[in-house]
């Protein structure tokens, strides 16, 4: 009997009250508790190792899940991770007490993770030592099956028919010591994930989709670290505001000197100082803390040493020879906007207008989003700068070239192929 159906069978975990009507759907049942209870949090070497013990003898595939501090700590470390595995139960690891999961990882290594949207977690996963060989995104299942609601309660919900409570998914996970409610919302993420995994995989099976989905997380599980960020202060909110390259140097020196306060109090930078601020700040070119202070972000409540602070990471930026004062925008590393092509160049215009409505008529027709058939930049990139001669292979090698897998030619090349040849004729 798998979880769902265990759970399905526990009458406390659902609601009171009748059956619902013959001609009304049954209501979700809500989750209110994990099966074997909310597991006790490892937090040392001695409980990890059993932790270790136990997953390794498990069988099957392994729920992960990992809980981050977003908008509360710097950085995108995890505070809490949770797996599920037949035959080892539930877990929930405490990455504060127990800093290097290298064990662990070793131990599940050749297993199957499932995890949802696993491009979330897999960054702070490995900073931790656990990267997965082999994967299933729960997620990008249910995109490419065509669910128009891919969020983990929904999919669960609309799947398995059942409720995941909602309450705090946006709560400080770096939090010590960590409540029993967050506890129990944090162990039933991965209750039936194993479940889902396995019902998704027959749906995709269904449509003819599962290799498509297995190459998508092959890729996803083999992908290397993400590089940092260029320029980063350049992704400050209201940016767009900002337009001679004084008022930049201000943004760039103010982000920077936010970022190592943030770093060295482990708090995240928009507590610090909004973006909003920031942008105020460059704009204003205020010229002492006096008229900073007069500034939206920068009221009474701030210090004088934090005005003080600030107000010298402005007048460093006023300081900088024109040299060093960065240059308007990026560098423009693909094509140009595609509102601009047809003044740039009508003919790669119309193929990209072609190659559009047939991408979109095709995932139509496939029911998934479009980014998923094939993501908008290679379209663009591919009908920007087309091969010479245009023949399936030459397409075919562009596509490889930019990125995409094997599934996605198959499907996406003999109309890129028709748009570039249609548009050129």
């Amino acid at each position: 009997m798998t979880d769902a159906q265990e759970t399905a069978a526990d009458t406390s975990l659902r609601t009171t009250g009748g059956a619902p009507p013959d001609d009304v759907a049954p209501a979700p049942i809500p989750l209110l508790e994990p099966r074997e209870g909310i597991p006790p949090v490892v937090a040392s070497n001695d409980a990890l190792a059993q932790v270790v013990a136990a997953f390794a003898a498990g069988t099957g595939p392994v729920a992960v899940d990992a809980e981050r501090a977003s908008g509360y700590r710097y950085g995108q470390r995890a505070y809490l991770v949770q797996l599920r595995r037949d035959g080892a139960g539930s877990a929930l690891i405490d990455p504060v007490g127990c800093p290097d999961l290298t064990s662990l990882g070793e131990a599940l290594r050749g297993s199957e993770w499932i995890l949802h949207a696993a491009t979330q977690d897999l960054p702070c996963l490995r900073e931790i030592g656990m990267a997965p060989t082999e994967l299933f995104d729960t997620e990008l299942a249910g995109r490419l099956a065509g669910f128009p609601r891919v969020g983990l309660g929904a999919m669960v919900e609309n799947v398995l028919g059942y409720a995941l409570e909602k309450g705090h998914s946006a709560v400080d996970w770096s939090t010590r010591p960590l409540p029993d409610p967050w506890l129990r919302y944090a162990a039933l993420d991965v209750e039936l994930l194993i479940d889902l995994r396995n019902a998704l995989e027959e749906e995709l099976e269904r449509q003819g989709k599962l290799e498509w989905a297995q190459e998508e997380f092959d890729a996803i599980a083999s992908a290397p670290p993400a590089p940092p960020r260029k320029d980063p202060w350049r992704r400050t909110s209201g940016m767009h505001k900002v337009r001679r390259r004084r008022q930049m140097a201000v943004v760039r020196e103010l982000w920077n000197t936010r970022d190592q306060v943030a770093q060295r109090r482990d708090i995240s930078p928009g507590k610090v100082l909004g973006d909003g601020a920031i942008i105020e700040a460059a704009l204003s070119l205020p010229p002492n803390t006096q008229a900073l202070t007069t500034l939206p972000g920068f009221g009474h409540r701030m210090g004088r040493r934090q005005l003080e602070q600030w107000q010298a990471a402005i007048d460093r930026a006023k300081a900088l020879p024109e040299a060093e004062l960065p240059q308007p925008g990026q560098p423009l590393l693909g094509p140009p906007p595609p509102r601009s092509w047809a003044d740039k160049d009508p003919v790669a215009a119309a193929r990209l207008s072609a190659a559009r409505a047939a991408v979109s008529e095709l995932a139509e027709r496939l029911h998934m989003p479009q980014e998923n058939l094939i993501t908008p930049d290679t379209v663009r990139r591919v009908c920007w700068e087309p091969p010479k001669n245009p023949t399936p292979d030459a397409v075919e090698d562009a596509l490889t070239t930019y990125g995409a897998r094997r599934w996605q030619i198959e499907q996406v090349a003999p109309l890129l192929l028709r748009a570039l040849t249609s548009a050129t004729a």
